[in-house]
């Protein structure tokens, strides 16, 4: 499968002859009320540090995410996007035997083939409502002698999650290091389903986040993770870490997202409402099962066997609404589409739309 963030849109908007502003992007999972108002004024505010360099310590924006994130300023490890954790995580611990909990993000089966890992994949599926079974799963690790797993938590594309106790058994009940993608786990909550704060208590536990999704600033590039593995920690520093590698306007940004509550809480409550709204509609539609999910994106199946999510989105596409085929993904097929959360004119479009494919082929 091939690593796309969503769809390329200056390519769609060529082949289609219009202006990639006319699209409504359903593909990208990608907060659509923008990032903190307060980041953007204190970044305006100064824009003439672009002539200094940052604070190579970084310690006012490692003390807002310790605080964000109730960890330890000491177990807080700075990156270029949370990807940049996944490659180093990776060859920084260079498991044997390693697995992928699936359906997922491609990256993570692509890293571990570059260090020849066994990759073993746990399925995810559909007739258990992409819920995991939790014995099943640590039984698997157990008896594959898994060195190294990876759970992308919200997991996309389903939108499966475990809670932090759940966690907590894994690491108790194996031996197997985890690493966890929380790249969309802002979108729930977190006192629930976060593993943060495990951090300081399992040095085989190493959580990923970023702040492209949740804080809608993906060119600012800043990612972050969390681990108590000093080995680990020695390791990135010595191999991974290079001088100011976060720049100076992600340094302002960052320390003002962590501590802007407001939005924080905002942003929770707009999308969880504008979610519910999409997966309600869509489960009143015959045609459709929508999964329930506790990321920013709704996994749906279309039930009509001689419909395809490429005919779906084949049409949507005519009307400038883009959404994600997830017939590439390992362990779906060609009747699956994702779906992310938009604004309430946008959503309220595509429920539209959708319903008039579904006439049209009735």
């Amino acid at each position: 499968m091939k690593s796309k963030h969503g769809a390329n849109l200056f390519e769609l908007a060529q082949k289609l002859g219009c202006n990639i502003e006319e699209f409504r992007d359903f593909s990208s999972n990608i907060n659509p009320f923008g990032t903190s108002k307060k980041a953007i004024e204190k970044l305006s505010h100064n824009l003439d540090k672009v002539s200094i360099y940052p604070d190579p310590e970084y310690k006012d924006l490692k003390s807002s995410i310790s605080n964000y994130c109730k960890c330890k300023t000491e177990n807080i490890l700075l990156g270029s996007g949370a990807s940049s954790f996944i490659n180093s995580f990776i060859k920084i611990l260079s498991p044997k035997n390693s697995l992928v909990l699936s359906p997922a993000y491609s990256e993570y089966e692509k890293e571990l083939l570059k260090i020849n890992s066994n990759i073993s994949k746990y399925f995810l599926k559909s007739e258990n409502n992409f819920q995991i079974n939790l014995d099943e799963f640590i039984d698997f690790i157990n008896k594959n002698e898994i060195n190294t797993a990876i759970i992308c938590n919200p997991n996309n594309p389903t939108g499966t999650i475990l809670t932090n106790t759940q966690i907590k058994q894994i690491l108790q009940s194996t031996n197997c290091s985890l690493i966890i993608d929380e790249t969309y786990i802002e979108f729930t909550d977190t006192d629930i389903y976060s593993c943060d704060s495990l951090c300081d208590f399992y040095d085989k536990l190493f959580v990923i986040r970023g702040t492209s999704k949740f804080f809608a600033s993906p060119g600012i590039r800043l990612g972050y993770a969390i681990t108590s593995n000093r080995n680990v920690i020695e390791s990135f520093e010595k191999y991974y870490n290079i001088l100011w590698d976060i720049n100076i306007f992600a340094d302002i940004m960052g320390q003002e997202m962590f501590e802007d509550v407001d939005f924080q809480k905002d942003t929770f409550d707009r999308i969880t409402k504008q979610r519910n709204f999409i997966f309600e509609e869509l489960s009143k539609i015959d045609f459709f099962k929508p999964y329930k999910t506790y990321g920013n994106f709704i996994l749906v199946e279309i039930k009509d066997k001689d419909t395809k999510a490429s005919n779906l989105y084949d049409y949507l596409l005519q009307n400038k609404i883009i959404i994600r085929d997830c017939s590439s993904f390992d362990g779906l097929n060609d009747r699956y589409f994702r779906v992310c959360i938009l604004k309430e004119d946008d959503n309220e479009d595509l429920i539209k739309q959708i319903k008039n494919f579904i006439n049209g082929r009735i």
